[in-house]
């Protein structure tokens, strides 16, 4: 699903020798590469702070910590996402309230959002899903009427571009109150271990997120608040500021290998590829069809015996772990949410897909429905 060996061949150089000087340099955790990198990223995101962090799932408890939600208060998640996203409400005695996506982009929407808003209700995680922004500006509008915290899911979506109704165009993660991301090794910027960040504009929440990811800490062994340890160290940080300035050029790579699978799927009975949210562009963490007449079993054996990888993102709504039972009522049904786990199947795209690759993963897929009619 992804070619991380031949990336890192192309900037084989500049990783080791920026690897190797953090060696010599002895500065594992918080030293200068993490500070360069730091900056950089606020740079490229037009945001104002960036909170460097152990990973993704890390990035998303510390915003929630960070705004004051209390055990017991709603937090309003897509039912169509990864698990970590909704964990971490669970994780700290909150409420996850589940909700269902729309068919076409997979991601939430104002509407979607505003009706399952409760006197409870405290704070709206819309993740950006598989590359693209959710329609954000209808949802900031909603969480102002009902005085309600936005934290982005941005695990898949960095380096994406938002274009609100005010004609500013805006990093994803950046619009809320609160963007988190992770630089898990396949994600579009990704690291060679864990790694996360988190993003803000408002100083104050800078400042109590800075702290919380230190053990709730300012001063070296004087504690203001119950925090956590949650470090990016500098070798991960080294290897993504070299990633960092090549994310554009790798969003330009997956945006042409999903033209191309577009192109060849276009017309296609009982496929459907991937629809665009008009307000956002995409950078294509994954490209996910849907397969209709319940064949979607029968096309990844096809692709399977052709050499062809596919995988399933995600095969089962959150309301139906086994996790997540203390949460749902047993009778949920989001009727999006679950023709979605039946019907996704998303095909390789990353950074080095050649035309003879692309080609043999098109015609794996067009003969399936050639043959099969």
């Amino acid at each position: 699903m992804v070619d991380l060996a031949t990336q890192y061949e192309k900037i084989k150089n500049e990783i080791d020798t920026a690897v190797i000087d953090v060696l010599g340099s002895t500065a594992f955790i918080n030293g200068p590469a993490v500070h360069a990198f730091q900056a950089a990223l606020e740079s490229y995101l037009g945001v104002k702070h960036v909170i460097p962090c152990a990973n993704g799932t890390d990035a998303l408890q510390i915003a929630m910590m960070a705004v004051g939600l209390k055990p017991g208060d709603e937090v309003i998640v897509p039912a169509f996402t990864y698990v970590a996203t909704a964990e971490v409400i669970g994780l700290l005695g909150l409420t996850p309230v589940m909700v269902d996506v729309e068919p076409g982009t997979f991601n939430v929407n104002a509407e979607i959002v505003e009706a399952a808003i409760t006197e409870r209700t405290k704070a709206i995680v819309p993740v950006h899903l598989f590359g693209q922004s959710c329609d954000m500006q209808p949802i900031m509008d909603v969480a102002e009427r009902h005085k309600l915290w936005v934290i982005e899911d941005n695990a898949q979506a960095i380096g994406a571009d938002y274009s609100g109704p005010d004609g500013i165009t805006r990093k994803t993660g950046t619009i809320g109150h609160i963007g988190c991301t992770s630089f898990f090794p396949s994600k579009n910027l990704g690291c060679y271990g864990d790694g996360g960040a988190i993003f803000t504009n408002d100083d104050e929440l800078a400042e109590r997120m800075r702290m919380i990811a230190n053990h709730g800490q300012v001063e070296r062994y004087y504690h203001s608040m119950i925090g956590v340890n949650s470090r990016l160290d500098s070798i991960q940080a080294t290897i993504l500021n070299i990633k960092l300035a090549h994310l554009d050029e790798y969003c330009a790579a997956r945006l042409k290998a999903a033209e191309t699978y577009d192109a060849a799927f276009a017309g296609i009975d009982g496929l459907a590829a991937p629809v665009r949210e008009p307000t956002s562009t995409h950078v294509f963490h994954q490209y996910t069809l849907k397969v209709s007449n319940k064949r979607r079993a029968d096309l990844q054996q096809h692709l399977q015996a052709r050499g062809v990888p596919s995988m399933i993102y995600y095969p089962v709504p959150l309301y139906k772990q086994r996790a997540f039972a203390p949460f749902v009522d047993a009778s949920m049904t989001l009727p999006v949410t679950e023709e979605l786990c039946d019907a996704v199947l998303s095909l390789p795209v990353h950074t080095e897909m050649n035309d003879a690759l692309l080609k043999t993963i098109c015609d794996g897929v067009t003969s399936f429905f050639r043959d099969n009619k």
